[in-house]
């Protein structure tokens, strides 16, 4: 398998509707993230060893940008065409995903904090395989945990 780059994200179309979260990628195509998003306050610790992507809304929720965290699967020509980023972090690496959200590596976890007013917008956590699905919307306040 190729090394795999980081992938800057496009703005993307976004929906919010009953029992999930529907993003529309810049070739037209869209994925339904299914779950309504369950709040946590400032931070979401992902299950370890599952595949992470954090979406970053406008204040209305209509777009914004997704990004997916050490994803090795994506060809970087499919993100592109799709408008979706990645980020890749090794061992114990933190970087900043946008103006108020971050994500580091904990082990085998994911750990994504937010500052939504910050961020301005709202900020979405979806953790999965092929086992389970996780949604999260981190929201202000103190340090949340998921487990």
């Amino acid at each position: 398998m190729s090394a795999r780059n980081d992938v800057p994200p496009s703005t993307l179309g976004v929906e919010l509707v009953d029992g999930g979260v529907v993003v529309e990628y810049t070739d037209g195509r869209e994925t339904f993230y299914n779950g309504v998003p369950e709040p946590e306050t400032g931070s979401v610790r992902t299950p370890p060893g599952k595949e992470v992507h954090v979406l970053v809304t406008d204040p209305d929720g209509v777009s914004g940008v997704m990004t997916y965290v050490n994803d090795r699967n994506t060809h970087d020509d499919i993100l592109e065409s799709t408008g979706v980023g990645r980020v890749m972090l090794g061992t114990d690496e933190e970087t900043e995903l946008f103006p108020g959200v971050s994500v580091r590596t904990e082990g085998y976890a994911i750990v994504v904090e937010a500052e939504p007013e910050v961020a301005s917008g709202r900020v979405f956590v979806f953790a999965e395989d092929e086992m389970s699905e996780h949604a999260y919307e981190i929201v202000a306040g103190g340090d949340g945990e998921a487990e």
